[in-house]
């Protein structure tokens, strides 16, 4: 039986994934919740969320339900287990079936993951043929041809949200997002939007060119809202969360330090070492840092300086050096592997530099991005043009091959073992 309010009828879609590999590593679509929280004063949203952890850790982290599929012919060669990972599709179906939609948002993130928004498209043709169906997020923006492929009513490309206002018929209100009741405890924001590097191996440039600071109240507000609501640990997704901290994070995390907000923050997006002071240090631990992540990805001074000289070895070095001093817990450095201008020695020596400055290793692997500068040099090894290869774990192991690829990991393990973890 289905139920018709008044309001345009949304349905929100955080669509499975398909992969070798997938963690809720503070995993959430950011980006939909977003653009609901501008509708929801002409709307009512439901949201149907995939991707549901289990067994979490103290931060908020979990793995979530999988099970073994065939691999996709593009993937064949991958000595690896393929999986669905994700509620079942029969949930949703039976969700589909006990109420009606005017539109379906589906959240898109990894281009290489596109399979199950394919899934969600189908079971939404099927069982609410008369819903519109939009595709926003990074697949859709970095391979909007592709994504019109799957037979989506519209495709959002980058920030530009015009089309999806014209398509609901309705005048967004800038607002904070729209947050649905979650019981994992974890929450994310954005108090930046873009970054002003040129990293050639990054899409962020291609994603929201430029970089600008969101008004420090309203994203108070927003932190505010989000423990209110029982949110324990909460991971910013900025690309560059430490540029122009003086005039962006420490006036946020000063404020939010005065209004007694007590929560966890992480740094999955990883953080630029370059601009990592004494005093920043102590600012983050003391307003609530559990752990840091870092983009190392090589201490090569030369891959460094030719992929556009983010940060170098020594910047680096120092900003763990503030943060332990500072009271810091978990540091963590991401480390590329994969990338085409570096080998496998390249990488057990970034791997063991930053062990010796104290700081655990996350080996980051390498996904040819099209658009991208170092995305483009691999088109000798992936056919860009299908998103399945631009898989990350495929695309490692094709670069450097299995055995290398479980050394690094090995090592990495044995390393990080030698360091006290929280």
């Amino acid at each position: 039986m289905f139920i018709r309010m008044g309001l345009q009828e949304i349905l929100l879609v955080n669509p499975p994934i398909y992969d070798f590999t997938a963690y809720d590593f503070w995993l959430r679509p950011y980006g939909m919740l977003r653009v609901a929280g501008q509708i929801m004063h002409a709307c009512r949203l439901s949201f149907f969320n995939y991707l549901n952890s289990r067994q979490r850790d103290a931060w908020g982290r979990g793995s979530f339900i999988g099970y073994e599929i065939p691999k996709p012919k593009p993937l064949s060669d991958i000595p690896r287990n393929y999986r669905r990972f994700g509620r079942p599709r029969n949930e949703f179906r039976e969700f589909l079936k006990r109420q009606r939609f005017d539109a379906a948002l589906i959240q898109t993130s990894m281009t290489y993951w596109y399979q199950g928004i394919q899934e969600a498209i189908e079971d939404i043709r099927e069982l609410q043929p008369s819903a519109k169906i939009v595709l926003g997020g990074i697949y859709a923006t970095l391979c909007p041809s592709h994504a019109e492929s799957l037979g989506p009513d519209l495709v959002i490309r980058g920030a530009d949200l015009r089309p999806l206002w014209q398509l609901l018929s309705v005048e967004p209100v800038q607002r904070i997002p729209y947050w649905p009741s979650d019981e994992t405890g974890v929450g994310v924001i954005k108090i930046t939007e873009g970054c002003p590097f040129r990293c050639t191996y990054c899409s962020a440039p291609l994603l929201w060119p430029g970089f600008s600071a969101r008004p420090t109240a309203e994203c108070l507000d927003e932190l505010r809202r989000l423990a209110e609501a029982g949110t324990k640990n909460i991971a910013f997704y900025d690309d560059a969360l430490l540029y122009h901290a003086d005039r962006v994070l420490v006036p946020f995390l000063e404020a939010a330090i005065k209004a007694d907000v007590r929560v966890a923050f992480h740094t999955p997006n990883a953080l630029n070492a370059r601009f990592v002071t004494p005093e920043l240090a102590r600012l983050m631990v003391r307003a609530g840092f559990a752990g840091f992540f870092f983009g190392l990805e090589s201490s090569a001074f030369s891959w460094q300086h030719a992929t556009g000289g983010k940060v170098y070895s020594d910047e680096f070095a120092d900003a763990v050096n503030h943060l332990r001093s500072a009271g810091a817990g978990s540091i963590t450095a991401y480390v590329i592997v994969g990338h085409p201008d570096l080998d496998s020695r390249d990488v057990e020596l970034s791997i063991t530099f930053a062990h010796q400055c104290g700081a655990r290793v996350l080996l980051s692997e390498f996904s040819p991005i099209p658009g991208t500068i170092d995305g483009e040099k691999c088109r000798s090894w992936a056919d860009l043009e299908e998103p399945l290869s631009h898989n990350k774990t495929a695309f490692a192991i094709r670069r450097l091959g299995v055995d290398h690829i479980n050394k690094l990991k090995t090592l990495t393990h044995s390393l990080n073992g030698q360091l006290s973890s929280i």
